[in-house]
């Protein structure tokens, strides 16, 4: 679970006066409870009327909440098509988020913008889309890209000659249908690009230190430098 995700999730766990424990909300959200005590003291210093201390528990003043969502016409369209795309073509847990993204949002809408929500008519059509294995596989990817985990790949190209590369995952590219992983490949010492759906496994091999000239932006300005229109 990701940080902003978690202390959402503490906020709503401390609503309505309800004390709870720093032990239960760490069993709750699988952290440690030391994990638990830095956002509570960081919830407290942006503002939030948490109340409490270790070994006590810690409850939230009655009439808190969090700041309304406001959004125009064209950002609730950009948020919804975007949540539909997702959940047709992107991966297993991204496909839930989102739909989980726009019941949250739904929820604190106004009941006006709930009408425009449901009014948008973008939708991902999917007659054949991906299959269980690529959409979990577009997840772990991804993961993999912002834990700065090398992943060996079992890759074959399009004329099925297979290749192992290990890899440190730099991003995602969605084309279409298609997505793409961008990785610095330690075995051509180089950029590569490597299409999702020819990866036959991926396999983590331990976590690999940023360089400056093996990341995403140094990947797009290079692009940029030999091709200024891109």
């Amino acid at each position: 679970m990701r940080r902003a995700d978690r202390l959402f999730q503490i906020v709503q766990a401390l609503r309505g006066g309800r004390r709870v424990t720093a032990r239960a909300l760490a069993e709750k959200l699988e952290v440690s409870a030391r994990t638990i005590y830095r956002d509570i003291a960081d919830l407290q210093s942006t503002g939030v009327p948490v109340e409490g201390e270790a070994g006590y528990g810690y409850v939230m003043q009655d009439g808190f909440d969090l700041p309304p969502l406001m959004f125009s016409h064209q950002e609730i369209v950009a948020l919804v098509a975007g949540a539909r795309l997702i959940r047709a073509w992107g991966g297993l847990q991204m496909a839930q988020a989102a739909e989980e993204a726009l019941i949250k949002i739904n929820a604190v809408l106004p009941e006006a913008a709930r009408a425009r929500a449901a009014a948008v008519q973008i939708h991902a059509m999917t007659a054949v889309g991906l299959d269980d294995a690529t959409r979990d596989l577009i997840d772990r990817l991804e993961a993999a890209a912002e834990d700065r985990t090398r992943m060996r790949l079992d890759y074959r190209d399009a004329g099925d000659t297979r290749t192992d590369r290990l890899v440190r995952p730099l991003g995602l590219g969605f084309w279409g249908k298609v997505w793409t992983l961008l990785a610095w490949c330690e075995v051509r010492e180089d950029f590569r690009m490597f299409r999702i759906d020819r990866i036959a496994s991926a396999a983590p091999q331990g976590r690999f230190r940023a360089e400056p000239d093996k990341t995403l932006a140094a990947f797009l300005k290079r692009e940029h430098d030999r091709n200024p229109d891109l």
